[in-house]
């Protein structure tokens, strides 16, 4: 009457060697390693590197506990903290400021399991250490910066419709006044400007022929929050082309970002992670011969600039107008390319503003030079300066020079990570060491595991041997939840390890109306085996509702919370979902396995059964 067809112990098999398999990774720990990166394709990690670096440890007298390659980053394991910091420095110094030297937290697993794919949790912050940031958004620098751009549309438009001007200038933080000739170019430029920014409020003195425009309250707090937006994306970007593993960027606040870098202990480095931004300026060459060779001299006119500009012939001097005509934020894609001599080359896509302000530019400037200049970490670099032949529409621009195609693909995924709207100051940084993270994954594991024992005492005390049994499927349930979040690879955070806890709680309430409903039938004097096939097929209707219920208020949890409510809403829904399986369809396995087998089954181990009195 109670058995299973062997298809479903075949089931209950695999998902038990498998959930041993997943679960097994979390077991080992972590050791610390040396990460190195590069900061452009230009420096390759290779094996070569792996035995340079090698080679200079060992002649330090240190012994790594092994190096392999993964992905575009080298990772050398240390048996301590102490040697990884030790040879940290030793790395750095050899390999200067090419190569990004971290230091990092990886997994002890065996190579076995990492060949199946069999990897540990992700662990966040408060459980692995790392890196904390609260970044505040400089909102008046991204207002300056918005101020700056409607000049330039201003005296675009003005001269487009042939209105003659005087000075622009800015009054007060958000405002801007145009100085006009007479009364007639007051009202064309009004009338002009009105119908090519709406987002400015206008306002006239027609005694003085002054235009003042304003920005609108609303335009301010669009101006706002798409700079926040762009810093996260611009921080989503850079620390995900670097391989940091799973980094939280997020808004906390109007004006504030939150980015967490789990693993990560080298603060210092952490920050050059994040200020690796990058922007194209396209700005005019100053070629005559008595300025440049002034600037030569030592004396750099004012309103100028001398940089360098990598040729054929190796790095030379040209001077440069700082007057900026194009910047990067008009930059829509980049990809790496080839010109048409087959030399590599960055292919650049304008927004319809960018290539209008690059139409104007190349046809007023036929014949005179053009430098192409990349800021990083406020250096400029000319990456090409070439002589504008033709104007040049359309929005395509192609950037070559003395570049090779690893640098062109450098390049165009520095343009591609965008710059920042505004600046940002950090106002709390925090790093939590991996003693800390250790301490808080024991406290935890000991509250689950405690919680697990009292849960065992009481059903083995209260209902013998199905007591025994629902604890073995409690046990599944739980290397169910590990594997399960081994093999999607979420990241456990302390809340994720109250969930687990409450999983368990919440599970050995499904075997607990089982075994209450195979008493109930017992006392109404139905047999055991008759006993033990109503009990679960009854009480099914039950569990199903009750974990219904509550998978809907985490699901809601997950979609409407954020940071550690979400991670403990992961956790919670996939615990209902292992719970549901392992409550019903394991523990009926064994009971299957253990009374199934007797066809004359006269009494079974659920503990005291009081039938009702008979009068």
């Amino acid at each position: 009457m109670n058995r299973f067809p062997i298809w479903k112990y075949l089931v209950i098999a695999v998902v038990l060697i498998v959930s041993t398999i997943y679960t097994l990774p979390n077991f080992f720990g972590e050791t610390p390693a040396v990460q190195i990166s590069s900061t452009r394709q230009s420096a390759t990690v290779d094996t070569v590197l792996m035995a340079r670096v090698e080679t200079v440890l060992q002649q330090q007298g240190i012994k790594p506990a092994g190096l392999f390659l993964d992905g575009n980053s080298l990772k050398v394991r240390f048996n301590d903290p102490d040697t990884q910091i030790k040879a940290r420095d030793i790395i750095q110094q050899a390999l200067g400021d090419t190569y990004i030297i971290a230091l990092n937290l990886l997994a002890a697993s065996p190579e076995w399991l990492s060949k199946l794919h069999a990897n540990p949790m992700f662990l966040g912050l408060d459980l692995r250490g790392g890196v904390h940031f609260l970044l505040e958004v400089d909102m008046q620098a991204a207002v300056d910066k918005t101020m700056e751009r409607y000049a330039g549309d201003i005296r675009r438009e003005l001269k487009t419709a042939k209105i003659r001007y005087g000075a622009i200038k800015r009054t007060g933080n958000t405002a801007l006044e145009v100085q006009l000739r007479d009364q007639e170019t007051l009202n064309a430029a009004a009338d002009k400007l009105a119908r090519s920014l709406p987002s400015l409020t206008f306002s006239s003195d027609d005694q003085l022929f002054r235009l003042s425009l304003a920005l609108k309250p609303e335009e301010i707090t669009r101006i706002q929050s798409d700079a926040v937006s762009q810093n996260i994306t611009t921080l989503h970007n850079r620390v995900n082309e670097l391989g940091v593993a799973e980094p939280v960027i997020q808004q906390a606040g109007p004006s504030r970002i939150v980015v967490q870098l789990p693993g990560v202990q080298d603060t210092a480095k952490a920050k050059d992670i994040l200020g690796r931004t990058a922007t194209l300026q396209v700005r005019m060459v100053e070629d005559d011969p008595s300025r440049v060779a002034e600037a030569m001299a030592g004396n750099v006119p004012t309103g100028y600039e001398l940089l360098d500009e990598a040729s054929s012939q190796g790095i030379q001097k040209i001077l440069l107008k700082k007057d900026v005509e194009l910047t990067g934020d008009n930059i829509n894609s980049a990809q790496p390319g080839f010109d048409q001599n087959g030399g590599a080359s960055v292919d650049i896509g304008l927004d319809s503003t960018g290539a209008e302000i690059f139409r104007s530019l190349t046809a007023e400037n036929i014949g005179k030079r053009m430098a192409m200049v990349l800021v990083e970490k406020n250096k400029s670099e000319v990456v090409t300066a070439p002589v504008i032949r033709s104007e040049i529409g359309g929005g395509r621009v192609q950037i070559s020079g003395s570049m090779n195609p690893a640098e062109a693909n450098d390049v165009a995924l520095l343009l591609r990570a965008g710059s920042l709207a505004a600046p940002m100051n950090i106002i709390e940084e925090r790093t939590i060491g991996p003693s800390l993270g250790k301490e808080n994954i024991e406290k935890g594991f000991s509250a689950t595991l405690w919680g697990f024992a009292a849960i065992a005492v009481f059903m083995v005390l209260y209902y013998r041997v199905f007591g025994l049994i629902s604890v073995a499927s409690l046990g599944v349930n739980l290397f169910m939840l590990i594997a399960l979040l081994s093999m999607l690879q979420a990241t456990l955070t302390l809340p994720g390890i109250a969930a687990i806890a409450l999983t368990l709680g919440m599970a050995i309430d499904a075997n607990v109306l089982i075994n209450e409903r195979i008493r109930e039938e017992l006392r109404n004097g139905v047999p055991p085996q008759s006993a033990i096939q109503a009990g679960y097929s009854h009480a099914w209707a039950t569990i199903l509702d009750s974990n219904v219920t509550t998978l809907i208020a985490g699901i809601a949890l997950l979609v409407f919370g954020s940071g550690p409510v979400r991670g403990f809403a992961v956790v919670h829904c996939l615990g209902i979902l292992t719970s549901m399986f392992s409550a019903v369809l394991v523990s009926r396995g064994i009971v299957n396995l253990w009374y199934g087998r007797r066809r004359r089954l006269t009494a079974v181990s659920i503990g005291q059964v009081w039938k009702p009195e008979t009068k």
